[in-house]
């Protein structure tokens, strides 16, 4: 297919408005000088008026400035499997994630394995703008964003959005949208008042399976850090921002009534380390997902039994990466509410207590750093909990490669190599491993062949039959788990 050919295509998906296509492709409009999702609903451009980009960034650097009305800043991403270049895929969910923390595109490469030079160059085949590029437009979205749907101060806006300062944040407004952020304010805070909170809407690809997903997570909920009620998930929160300085409060997530997102209110306390809570809520509720390009893969598992794959399951993911994998190898072996237990216990007498004026939220669970600091009396101090030995000796090691930066728990990660280097630690096996990747590193090809959840749902089978079952639902397996998770219930 030529580009005319591709075009077409693309204009073809425009005029549609299908939600398929939506954070896929960006049209620049030259009539009006802006640049919307394609499931935009303002009135239909003519052909000849349209320019197609594969990115935010890639539009706004040809000189077009995001739609009011569709709002660009709340398309959803790409998954990790769409690439062509994983390497500049995962770079781009970094700067999307640290925008806010004035990390340099020599600290990016370094976490990525690589030089600076090589990432400018794979990054810009992928997106067609250089990382710098692509942070500015990152900034300035989050920042439209801000201004658009709360009541930030304008300096509050430029600092949380990672600019540094005021005059920058002016600068590049005036410079790529035509409009300064007091502007844009005015037009949106007519009647807001403040609330002690702030609330982002964040997008996805419909169908989106949202009670299953909070179902999942409130059966897992670590009392005290986390809860599910009334349809919402609440957290209890505390990251360093940019200086190092430690930042508490709440989030709570719900999905949007009218949108296809979901609203992420949070105390303002955490406004210093929005670019990294926002980052973690779309890992933790998958949102990159294209729901479409899985069913596609895994609907022949419906040959084996009707209704086995349902479109819009998502993997859920998780908020804090450590917690996340201390849970999964606390839950060896054991129950799931047996795993919780021991969890609660931990959070309760090793996390750091936070206020959040919530009920039910008073803790976080303890960090690398915290198990750490028990040294030689970490196998006493969690055995008084019911953590048996070899787990805590496990946890330890966990904590020790993590700060050390041997292992990585991240989706910048090697989901493979880290996998091989979890399963050196002793106590960690491959079902751990597989599920540690599929909910910290975003790992979609994950396969639990051992997964007592997995064996209820198609009995009567070995794991060597289930393994080799799996490879029709490749590079999807991570989801296929999740559809027989809950037809084995």
């Amino acid at each position: 297919m030529d580009l005319a050919e591709r075009d077409d295509a693309l204009y073809t998906a425009f005029k549609a408005k299908d939600t398929r296509f939506d954070g896929r492709f960006f049209v620049g409009i030259s009539s009006t000088g802006v640049y919307c999702r394609p499931v935009c609903w303002a009135r239909q451009a003519k052909r000849s008026s349209c320019t197609f980009f594969s990115s935010a960034a890639e539009a706004e650097q040809a000189g077009y400035r995001p739609c009011l009305l569709c709002r660009p800043e709340l398309a959803p991403g790409n998954s990790l499997v769409d690439a062509t270049s994983a390497l500049a895929r995962k770079a781009a969910r970094l700067l999307d994630e640290n925008c806010g923390n004035g990390q340099s595109l020599e600290q990016l490469a370094a976490r990525l394995g690589c030089t600076d030079r090589h990432l400018r160059r794979v990054f810009l085949d992928e997106y067609h703008v250089t990382p710098v590029q692509y942070l500015q437009t990152c900034r300035l979205l989050l920042a439209k964003n801000l201004l658009t749907d709360t009541d930030l101060s304008v300096l509050e806006v430029a600092m949380a959005a990672g600019f540094g300062s005021l005059r920058r944040m002016n600068d590049l407004f005036q410079k790529q949208y035509k409009l300064s952020p007091t502007a844009l304010r005015k037009r949106a805070s007519e009647g807001k008042k403040h609330t002690g909170s702030i609330t982002v809407t964040l997008g996805y690809r419909p169908p989106y399976r949202w009670e299953e997903m909070l179902e999942f997570l409130a059966g897992r909920a670590i009392q005290g850090v986390e809860k599910v009620e009334k349809g919402r998930y609440y957290r209890a929160v505390r990251l360093p921002d940019r200086t190092g300085k430690p930042c508490a409060g709440w989030v709570q997530v719900s999905r949007h009534p009218k949108k296809d997102g979901l609203n992420v209110t949070m105390s303002d306390t955490l406004i210093p380390v929005l670019s990294q809570i926002l980052s973690r809520i779309r890992r933790l509720f998958d949102l990159y997902c294209d729901p479409d390009a899985v069913y596609a893969v895994l609907q022949v598992m419906d040959e084996l039994q009707p209704g086995l794959c349902v479109k819009g399951r998502r993997v859920p993911g998780c908020f804090e990466p450590f917690e996340t994998a201390v849970r999964a190898i606390l839950g060896q072996q054991i129950t799931v509410k047996a795993a919780s237990t021991l969890a609660r216990r931990m959070a309760a007498k090793l996390g750091t207590p936070v206020e959040t004026g919530i009920d039910g939220l008073t803790c976080t669970f303890p960090t690398a750093a915290d198990i750490i600091a028990l040294g030689d009396s970490i196998q006493e101090r969690l055995g008084t909990l019911g953590v048996i030995a070899a787990r805590s000796t496990c946890i330890r090691a966990l904590a020790e490669g993590l700060k050390r930066g041997e292992i990585q728990l991240d989706q910048s990660a090697d989901p493979e190599r880290e996998m091989e280097k979890l399963q050196a630690i002793r106590g960690i096996g491959g079902w751990t491993a597989q599920y540690v990747a599929m909910r910290t590193m975003g790992w979609p090809d994950a396969f639990l062949e051992t997964d007592a959840g997995v064996k209820h749902a198609l009995p009567d089978r070995s794991a060597k039959e289930l393994l080799a079952l799996a490879e029709r639902w490749r590079p999807w397996r991570s989801y296929a788990v999740v559809n027989l998770w809950f037809k084995g219930e």
